[in-house]
């Protein structure tokens, strides 16, 4: 027996066979390596040589005895014939407690200048299943964000799923850090995807600050990074959530923009050979949108939520493109920002006649949806007139209820303005409007 014993040891010490292969050719930005027959995986991670150090990349096709794959760097210094070793398993976290207050890219390694991350105890993968929806529970209580528009028109619960759509420099990205900043939540684990480099120190230390950046995970990809590490950073967003989640936390999880996440997936299935479908967007794209949204929600019995805010970039100002059509059938309610109010000067630029949350009416009493429609109803009265307002044509006295709306919505308007130092109290801003409401003519 003990010999059986010393010898079972001696062959758990023998490191396991290395399969390696080489360059047989780079075309834009896939790589082709050959050797790898019946080892290479979709999702293996492999190591390329290069003249200027080492380049990691994931196989994401498979060709008979060639594998393709995309690069998570710059491949710089590869060339036709060199060595491609290929990784034990594929992309996995050890997140822990200890990495709250830190910023890491899109595989998980810091890149704040800390120091190395406390490793928890249990890998992941860094792409996963959702939970099985039999298996879910339901979304939680009403939470209060501090935005006076969402807390009244737009109510976002707990373990509810968000989308932000809005053109670019319509105020979306100040919009999500005041929602960073204010929404109740044990931590919040930030998405940066294909943001601008210059941005990520100005949010982290002007929108999150400290106080916020301790209770958060924030992972970055800019939009210089290939295509790989820009949908892996969504990836790695989603499962640090889920870490924290299965822990029995309430987590925030913010992510701007699941439009770049879309469009790094056509980057790679156009390399891949994909057909391009819908105005480019290969059928990946369509496919992996709800693989990644899906997997934020509420947990299973004795698991915490994921409430989830995405941020979407409609091209052109186009609510109706494909990525935005899309995500709006997939999430729990939409958010709407509109060029035209930012323009009027009311900041958050939110369209609230546009604007829906799946959560109504249950997720307010009867009361405050009573205060709710009638406000709304006052502003669709407003909209429908305010042509013919600013025209003169319409005539004082001829119609009650556009008398009522154009004596009250400026108000309205004037009572949701709000800048990144003014938070709203859900309770106090519904009984002002309530009482705004009911001022006599």
């Amino acid at each position: 027996m003990q010999t059986l014993a010393s010898a079972t040891r001696a062959i758990g010490a023998i490191a396991p066979d290395r399969h390696f292969g080489k360059v047989a050719a780079v075309r834009g930005a896939l790589i082709e390596v050959e050797g790898l027959l019946g080892a290479a995986r979709i999702g293996s991670q492999i190591v390329i040589g290069s003249d200027e150090g080492l380049v990691d990349a994931e196989v994401t096709g498979l060709d008979r005895d060639v594998a393709h794959c995309l690069p998570f760097s710059d491949p710089r210094g590869v060339a036709a014939g060199s060595r491609a070793d290929l990784a034990a398993g594929q992309s996995r976290l050890r997140p822990a407690d200890g990495w709250l207050g830190r910023v890491v890219d899109g595989l998980g390694r810091p890149i704040d200048g800390k120091g190395p991350l406390q490793l928890g105890p249990e890998a992941r993968p860094i792409k996963a299943d959702p939970p099985a929806a039999a298996s879910r529970n339901r979304v939680g209580a009403k939470i209060e964000t501090g935005v006076r528009a969402l807390d009244i028109f737009a109510p976002l619960c707990k373990g509810q799923r968000l989308g932000l759509f809005a053109g670019s420099g319509v105020g979306k990205s100040t919009l999500m850090s005041m929602l960073t900043r204010w929404t109740d939540c044990d931590v919040a684990v930030i998405g940066l995807i294909g943001e601008r480099g210059r941005e990520v120190q100005e949010f982290i230390e002007d929108d999150l600050g400290p106080e916020g950046l301790a209770r958060s995970v924030v992972v970055v990809a800019t939009s210089d990074s290939p295509a790989l590490m820009r949908r892996q950073a969504a990836w790695t967003t989603l499962a640090m959530a889920e870490h924290f989640r299965d822990a029995g936390r309430d987590v925030l999880c913010l992510m701007d923009s699941v439009t770049r996440f879309a469009m790094a997936q056509r980057e790679i299935g156009l390399a891949n050979g994909e057909p391009p479908a819908t105005k480019g967007y290969t059928p990946t794209v369509f496919a992996e949108l709800p693989r990644l949204l899906e997997r934020a929600g509420p947990g299973g019995p004795g698991q915490g939520s994921i409430t989830g805010l995405f941020s979407v970039l409609v091209d052109g100002d186009d609510h109706d493109e494909p990525i935005a059509d899309a995500v709006r059938g997939i999430l729990d309610g939409h958010i709407v920002m509109s060029r035209k109010i930012g323009e009027r000067g009311r900041y958050p630029a939110i369209d609230l006649l546009k604007s829906v949350s799946r959560m109504l009416p249950e997720c307010h009493s009867d009361a405050e949806n009573a205060v709710r429609m009638n406000a709304a109803a006052l502003l669709s009265t407003y909209a429908d007139m305010e042509e013919l307002v600013r025209l003169g044509a319409y005539k004082a006295g001829s119609d009650p209820a556009v008398d009522t709306a154009i004596r009250l919505a400026p108000a309205i308007e004037n009572l949701l303005k709000q800048t990144k130092k003014d938070r709203g109290n859900a309770e106090q801003d519904l009984a002002q409007l309530a009482a705004l409401l009911e001022t006599p003519a």
